[in-house]
């Protein structure tokens, strides 16, 4: 597989939106789904299993893009390159190890986007208006000298480009300023967040965890099914009908339905969810 095999659908700057719509709508694949892809592309090369493997996780890198939306830089292209990292982990996935793509995945997108942003980084935080970049330019060959300007060379400039001093005294501070380090030095400790790269992704989207999330919420739901069950049919219903179905029944109605109080209604409630906490919890 090509690591810059072109993907569909194709993200346009007008149709961001509706790009990630339609990749929202790629079915996501099981674990054997997975497997069976992964062995297929890794024995028999297949590519529309990669293909497949690929598509299927667009939505993850979207909402690692996401994460890194501060520096200002466009998201067609942070989804654009975590894509690449998308490929690059297809191409190498060994579905023998017994761990989900999307793990595995996570690292090569990463780091497809931080390339990217190193390599974007410093012009961003420099100039990032056009009257900025026309500063930047002009006050780069208008320097006489290396080092900080002196007073009467700060005058010179800004009546030759028609700006305030202060504005050439910003814009020499930024071009003065070293650029931040984006990943860890080799002397920092992990566990010491003084680099972007520690800080800079949100959480929220980190997919993994939505993948696990997801999984824990299929459990709760399948738990809290089988817990239902162990209810008799009155106190099941007044339940359901009470905290579940989209349109909620007071006590009132449930009580004009079983011709009984609704004292008698929240009582048969109170029952129902103790035996399901305690369904649940075994």
């Amino acid at each position: 597989m090509s690591e810059t095999m072109t993907l569909s659908p194709v993200i346009s700057g007008e149709s961001l939106s509706g790009y990630i719509q339609a990749v929202g709508q790629y079915p996501m694949l099981t674990a054997e789904e997975e497997h069976d892809l992964a062995e297929r592309f890794q024995k028999e090369h297949d590519l529309e299993a990669a293909r497949q493997l690929v598509m299927s996780h667009l939505r993850f890198v979207v909402r690692i893009a996401r994460g890194y939306s501060g520096y200002g830089l466009s998201q067609n292209d942070l989804i654009q390159e975590g894509n690449i990292g998308l490929m690059k982990a297809v191409k190498r996935f060994d579905p023998s190890v017994g761990v989900r793509l999307v793990s595995f995945a996570v690292h090569w997108i990463r780091a497809e986007i931080h390339e990217f942003i190193i390599r974007n980084w410093r012009i961003v935080k420099v100039a990032t208006t056009k009257s900025q970049r026309k500063l930047f330019f002009n006050l780069r060959s208008s320097k006489k000298r290396l080092g900080w300007m002196n007073n009467q060379e700060v005058e010179d400039i800004a009546r030759d480009l028609g700006v305030e001093t202060k504005t050439v005294l910003e814009m020499e501070k930024r071009l003065s300023a070293n650029d931040a380090s984006f990943d860890l030095n080799a002397d920092n400790d992990d566990d010491n967040p003084s680099a972007p790269v520690q800080y800079l992704q949100d959480m929220r989207f980190e997919p993994s965890e939505a993948v696990e999330n997801e999984q824990f919420a299929d459990h709760q739901q399948e738990k809290l099914k089988h817990a239902l069950a162990t209810l008799d049919e009155r106190s099941r219903d007044i339940v359901v009908k009470r905290w579940l179905n989209d349109e909620k029944m007071t006590l009132t109605n449930l009580a004009d339905d079983y011709s009984i109080s609704a004292e008698r209604v929240r009582q048969l409630e109170k029952a129902a969810f103790s035996k399901l906490k305690q369904a649940m919890s075994d």
